[in-house]
């Protein structure tokens, strides 16, 4: 190697740590490059902690330099000849001698089209260019890195493999895009990983969690992992071609809400993982009768205490658990034993962490810089910019990620009135209205039914679920028809008022009757489903069963009888863990649920009746077949306040129709006389004060003859026995399993 030149070589080493230029293409410096001065190939290279770095002609196997150090710290350059050649670079460290792939030395890693649209925010499977990927590039084994940064000055990958030194791999911008890339020659996966950023202004930020890490490091650690997605093969066909079927506003769906954390803790109070719950939460879930599982936010998310509502990573199933193959596994022993998976998604928020979202690149990339628009008052939280293209690709992207990626079958779509309102939960001077005065985020409503369009275009089968507690009109409507697009809607309405109904003592109960009859008026103006979640069993609000009042026979016959109320009442249902076997204590994510109780008898009744419930609903296609139509639902008794009770009938289509009757005062009712339609036997399918559910065991005796005797503007009639805060179902058809009431 030529001495010449040299003097030039450092002067451009030293340049280079303050020309802002040379940060964003670092591949405008380091690597081989023709330098005119020297009139022959320089190769440069940074590499603190090195002791002495070689060039490796690779078509001859021969060492063709010796890179002379260049003063400044880990800075080596040198000419190399005047033609240029394949190489690689001979490290010797105090560790030894190695040879290694020059990063600097690759062609850039994304193609034209991917940037276009990911620029345009159309890119569909975004995740697949950015974010880390094990692969192979140009013959070379590594990692691709590529992150959206477009106002840092500098981006580097930082990990164990270069000591956390953001010098040793700086990124190239493709400013069309405003994407920074890398591809690293030698890493694998299991490395952990983040982005070091510099501002405009040249300030380091906090390191960076990758935006598309697939896997991360158990919290409290932030680091992203390097994963791969293509190990898992999955076994869930038979399922995925009956999912449409299974999933329609016809079918049975009957949903166990889950926190994973705490349904069930193994020895020391750890988490069981995704294989052992598979283990021991799948059969139960399927012995109960549920259809469905939804759990709470498994994206990552760095504190327990948010149950997984403000998460950082999107795109990682929480570690919590295991790998990403574990939640495959997970998910697929749900399809295989016939239960659809939903998962709680989280679009409207994202946590103030350092190391996540905000501030991302040091300016407001991801959430509005106004607080009036970018920041959550009730949960201090920040706002996604629904108006730039970008941020809602990452977002649609990450909503088909879960759907494609792991086989899940539905999102349950949070805080969904927080996204379209401006004005939610802040004073008049709080906000900033919309283009026409209005208090509508039209930016939120447009992604949303971007949403639901890309779900129902791309994912056969697959549904989505709005959490909306609003009048918003057309939830789950066809964008074509002017709605949002959902499949369904949690009927927040209904929890309350009902609830609210059930918390008053018996006597007082005439007096808001109507709290249980008012749902049945906009009852099929959605596709509903009768949410029973995790939200009313915290802050204080006890469990269901501390919600019912009187002594312990009055709780436990009330809640049996809401229960009935609910399961035969039109829509779908969602129950939260727990509260099918009348957990005691308020839900609390750091400790097991107390299974212990299911050797109480009443305890161990609500959870048969919760069984036979999810039976009767499946069985029977009366009870659901017209769950979100008018001509499922018929009143017979609405009006009946001073005896608090309420009658009415389901229809199926070739069925007969099912007759219901809920009763909420403590006092037995002889004789109580019920119109039916047409003459027969009516059996008794349910009646919640069974002893077999720790009731007292009034009932009919099986069933009750129809007479001539017109009521409730039908042309026949049944007398019943309606016992003490029970609900009794009854019709011409199947008969309940294993026991009969008096």
């Amino acid at each position: 190697m030529k001495a010449v030149g040299n003097d030039v070589l450092t002067a451009r080493a030293v340049d280079m740590q303050t020309n802002k230029n040379w940060e964003i293409d670092p591949f405008a410096v380091r690597g081989m490059h023709f330098d005119k001065a020297a009139n022959e190939y320089v190769v440069r290279t940074f590499m603190p902690r090195v002791q002495r770095v070689e060039v490796v002609d690779i078509l001859h196997n021969k060492i063709v330099a010796d890179l002379p150090s260049q003063g400044a710290d880990g800075w080596f350059a040198g000419t190399v000849g005047e033609h240029e050649f394949p190489y690689r670079l001979r490290i010797t460290t105090e560790h030894g001698v190695a040879e290694i792939e020059d990063p600097y030395c690759l062609p850039m890693l994304l193609g034209e089209l991917d940037l276009h649209l990911l620029a345009e925010g159309t890119h569909r499977q975004a995740w697949e260019k950015l974010g880390a990927h094990p692969c192979e590039f140009e013959g070379v084994a590594g990692v691709s890195f590529a992150v959206w940064a477009p106002n840092a000055s500098r981006v580097s990958v930082v990990g164990d493999f270069n000591q956390w030194d953001g010098r040793c791999h700086p990124m190239r911008l493709r400013i069309e895009a405003g994407i920074w890339e890398l591809f690293i020659p030698g890493l694998a996966e299991g490395l952990h990983y983040k982005y070091e950023l510099k501002t405009n202004n040249g300030d380091l930020l906090p390191l960076k969690s990758d935006p598309f890490a697939f896997a991360c490091e158990i919290p409290p650690k932030t680091a992203a992992v390097v994963h791969r997605l293509d190990t898992f093969r999955w076994q869930d066909d038979d399922w995925m071609r009956k999912r449409a079927k299974n999933q329609s506003r016809h079918a049975p769906i009957s949903i166990y809400e889950v926190h994973l954390g705490s349904w069930q803790r193994g020895p020391d109070n750890r988490y069981l993982s995704y294989h052992e719950l598979a283990e021991e939460l799948i059969p139960y879930v399927r012995n109960m009768g549920f259809t469905h599982l939804q759990l709470l936010p498994v994206s990552e998310h760095p504190f327990d205490g948010s149950w997984g509502y403000q998460p950082i990573g999107l795109y990682a199933p929480t570690s919590r658990f295991g790998s990403p193959e574990d939640f495959c596994y997970f998910v697929n022993a749900c399809h295989r034993a016939g239960l659809g998976v939903i998962i709680d998604w989280v679009p409207g928020h994202f946590p103030t962490d350092e190391h996540g979202l905000a501030q991302f690149d040091g300016t407001h990339l991801y959430e509005h810089a106004d607080p009036r628009q970018g920041f959550h008052q009730d949960w201090n939280t920040l706002i996604y910019n629904y108006g730039r293209n970008e941020v809602v690709n990452f977002l649609l992207n990450n909503a088909l990620f879960w759907l494609k990626q792991y086989h899940i079958d539905g999102l349950r779509v949070d805080a969904v009135a927080s996204m379209l309102y401006l004005d939610y939960s802040r004073e008049e001077s709080e906000w900033i209205p919309n283009e026409y005065g209005g208090n509508e985020n039209l930016e939120a409503v447009s992604f949303l039914k971007r949403l639901n369009e890309a779900v129902y275009g791309e994912c056969p089968g697959a549904i989505t679920i709005a959490e909306e507690s609003t009048a918003w009109p057309g939830v789950s409507q066809p964008t074509w028809l002017g709605g949002l697009g959902f499949g369904f809607k949690w009927n927040m309405g209904w929890m309350h008022d009902t609830l609210d109904y059930m918390k008053h003592e018996p006597i007082h109960r005439q007096y808001h009757h109507h709290d249980m009859t008012f749902g049945l008026l906009y009852a099929f103006s959605e596709n509903f489903i009768l949410p029973l979640s995790h939200d009313e069993v915290v802050h204080g609000k006890g469990s269901m069963i501390s919600r019912m009042p009187g002594d312990a026979w009055q709780q436990f016959a009330s809640l049996r009888a809401y229960f009935g109320f609910m399961w035969m009442h039109p829509g779908k249902k969602l129950l939260f863990m727990g509260s099918e076997f009348a957990h005691g204590l308020e839900w609390h994510h750091d400790r097991s649920l107390d299974w212990d109780l299911l050797e109480i008898h009443w305890h161990a009744g609500v959870q048969r009746l919760i069984k036979d419930l999810n039976w009767l609903y499946n069985e029977l296609p009366t009870l659901h077949q017209h769950d979100c139509e008018p001509q499922g639902f018929e009143w017979l008794k609405a009006n009946e306040s001073s005896e608090s009770a309420y009658a009415w009938m389901r229809h199926g289509q070739d069925n007969p129709p099912v007759i219901i009757v809920s009763h909420f005062t403590p006092i037995v009712r002889e004789s109580y006389r019920v119109g039916v339609p047409a003459l027969g036997f009516y059996h008794e399918k349910l009646n919640t004060d069974a002893e077999y559910y720790g009731g007292s065991n009034v009932g009919n005796q099986g069933g009750v003859p129809a007479e001539h005797v017109p009521c409730d503007g039908q042309p026949y009639s049944i007398a019943i026995v309606a016992a003490a805060a029970g609900v009794v179902g009854l019709d011409g058809g199947l008969v309940l399993r294993r026991h009969l009431v008096r």
